[in-house]
């Protein structure tokens, strides 16, 4: 059975001194970095009014709700019971367990109280979010990948991988599947999109849909977590969790599409009047246009 070996990549990136400095632990600091920088971008073009200090309380908050999040979904999602006997081991977060689904309602708590915090709408807020949270997916994917973990049932295609904490079977690399699809794709489609001011939401229900969709499609692919293993039906406990973003997703869309929001702030922003002033209604890019229709620069 033909198949590709794994490459020999330590995981950990350097040393400094005792200090050992993990692509996974880069992963997340160049995702942050990169939600900095969106947020930076947006906050200035949507005209959310956080300025620098909120940017950094946006920023450190989003840390908070990703680890402290990721780590309690871990717990409550895939734990099965290990931690009620050492319970001390929910704070080693060193030795591995991140759960994607309880990091997203981790920060979007925290994105709500700092939506409350610099009155800006939450859902305004969560929408840069939503473009810059793919770069950070597909980074840490990619770090799974490296630390040999989360790997793909058995194949026979081509491109599949023998991974050397799998045993001796050539394996679907689904962790390069996620980057591609959660990270990569996704982050072209936010980008594309964020191009033009949308409505409040718009941007978190697609990223929610799609990668609801996503997570769907690659974990046929992906080995269940041993210590869960498939549930009934043969579904896997990423599946399960997913449905609920999905749909979520769905009915947001749907809300937004229903209530849109966003004009105002939009024809000041492309006519560089001041909020609550008029704008010529025969302007040729804002006139007879939606609120997603209106040009806001590109990114």
């Amino acid at each position: 059975m033909a198949a590709l070996a794994f490459p020999q990549i330590d995981p950990v990136a350097f040393s400094i001194g005792p200090l050992a400095v993990r692509w996974y632990g880069l992963a997340y600091l160049a995702g942050f970095l990169f939600a900095w920088y969106m947020l930076r971008v947006l906050d200035e073009r949507w005209k959310m009014g956080l300025g620098p200090d909120g940017r950094a309380t946006t920023v450190l908050a989003a840390v908070i709700g990703v680890v402290v999040g990721g780590r309690l979904g871990y717990v409550l999602f895939y734990g099965a019971g290990q931690y009620w006997r050492a319970p001390l081991t929910v704070f080693a977060i060193w030795d591995g367990g991140m759960s994607f689904h309880g990091g997203l309602v981790g920060i979007l708590l925290c994105g709500w109280w700092v939506a409350r915090r610099y009155r800006v709408p939450f859902l305004r807020l969560a929408d840069a979010g939503a473009v810059a949270a793919p770069f950070g997916i597909m980074l840490g994917r990619i770090a799974n990948f490296i630390n040999d973990e989360l790997w793909g049932r058995v194949a026979t295609v081509p491109w599949a991988v023998v991974f050397p904490g799998a045993g001796p079977l050539p394996r679907h690399p689904s962790q390069l599947y996620e980057a591609a699809l959660e990270g990569l794709v996704l982050l072209m489609v936010m980008l594309l999109l964020a191009r033009r001011r949308r409505s409040d939401g718009f941007m978190l229900g697609w990223v929610l849909t799609l990668y609801g969709i996503f997570r769907i499609f690659v974990e046929f692919f992906r080995q269940p977590d041993v210590q869960i293993g498939f549930l009934r039906g043969g579904v896997t406990m990423g599946q399960v969790l997913s449905v609920p973003v999905l749909v979520c997703g769905v009915l947001l869309l749907w809300y937004v599409a229903r209530h849109p929001t966003g004009q105002q702030h939009d024809a000041s922003a492309v006519s560089g009047a001041p909020a609550g002033s008029a704008v010529a209604p025969d302007d040729p890019v804002t006139a007879g246009a939606g609120p997603e229709d209106r040009t806001a620069g590109g990114l």
